[in-house]
């Protein structure tokens, strides 16, 4: 079932959901179960999978030269999907980067989604691998997130790059978009960032995922302002509990979002991680009541392979 059709079946009612990482090379899908398992019995209509594209690495050969390797740390996202699918009887949702996939490579993951009746998909750039100060899209690929959109559309109308087919067949995939209700780290303004988001929804996507974010109000000013704009779709916002005292640094940092004074203060006061990860609990719970209080349509958690912190605050909500 598409997400939007879970949203309208909800009746208003906000839905829980989440997102995990594949595991690392080597490891079991047990290890992806173990962190659903948990979180089964809050009902979540879908659970978002994330892509991680290929890094270079540098080894060194025979005479002292270094020789480039690529390497891809979490395979599995398509697979991991069809065992979600089958395993809970829920929508898994891939994530599809730019990064990383030619146009022909989309298509084709694209093909083997749809044969495996995934329903949705979310459409995102990707960031730069490391080796790259910024993102470089492949040789043939795309280069921003709208475009991918695009291509994913076209599927839906039976379009595909092969001009020369014939009774092709049509997908019908529900195409989610991220969005930063502090802006993208790349963009020169919030108006700048909202102009391209609107040529995502423009080129298919039905709805948006925000990236993660701890003062609510800076949410509910962006989805004004997307309002504003003539965006209608959906505007799910995705939520992380703080758990570890360096997570201060780190978060700012790698993902671009203020912390509030007030939550920065309780953490510095936590003595261990352990009294961190309460804060963040009780934090990110009353985030959640507010959102649910304003009627916002789905709540979408970002596990980061871990679930026991996600279950504490649904267990606080639904």
């Amino acid at each position: 079932m598409k997400v939007t059709e879970h949203i309208k079946n909800a009746n208003g009612k906000t839905q829980f959901s989440f997102e995990i990482l594949p595991p690392l090379k080597g490891q079991h899908i047990q290890s992806i179960f173990g962190n659903i398992d948990p979180l089964m019995e809050f009902k979540p209509p879908f659970i978002d999978v994330t892509y991680h594209r290929e890094e270079y690495v540098f080894k060194e050969v025979e005479n002292g030269l270094l020789k480039k390797q690529v390497v891809k740390k979490r395979p599995g996202t398509v697979g991991i999907c069809a065992a979600i699918q089958n395993k809970y009887g829920v929508d898994a949702i891939p994530h599809i980067l730019c990064g990383g996939f030619s146009k022909e490579d989309t298509e084709n993951f694209l093909i083997d989604l749809d044969f495996l009746g995934i329903d949705n998909v979310m459409a995102l750039r990707g960031d730069a691998v490391k080796s790259e100060t910024y993102f470089k899209p492949e040789k043939d690929g795309h280069a921003y997130a709208n475009e991918l959109v695009a291509q994913i559309e076209d599927l839906n109308k039976g379009i595909y790059l092969d001009e020369e087919l014939l009774n092709s067949s049509k997908t019908d995939f529900c195409i989610g978009v991220g969005a930063y209700p502090e802006k993208h780290m790349e963009a020169p303004s919030l108006d700048s960032d909202i102009h391209f988001l609107k040529k995502k929804i423009k080129n298919g996507a039905t709805y948006i995922v925000t990236q993660m974010f701890f003062d609510n109000q800076k949410y509910f000013d962006f989805v004004k302002k997307c309002r504003s704009e003539g965006i209608t779709v959906p505007i799910i916002p995705g939520l992380k509990p703080i758990a570890t005292k360096k997570q201060l640094n780190i978060i700012p940092h790698r993902f671009h979002v203020d912390l509030p004074e007030d939550l920065i203060i309780a953490i510095v006061k936590c003595k261990d991680n352990k009294q961190v990860r309460e804060v963040g609990i009780e934090w990110c719970i009353e985030q959640s009541k507010a959102l649910q209080k304003a009627g916002i349509p789905v709540l979408h958690y970002y596990s980061m392979g871990k679930s026991d912190n996600i279950r504490a605050i649904a267990s606080a909500l639904f």
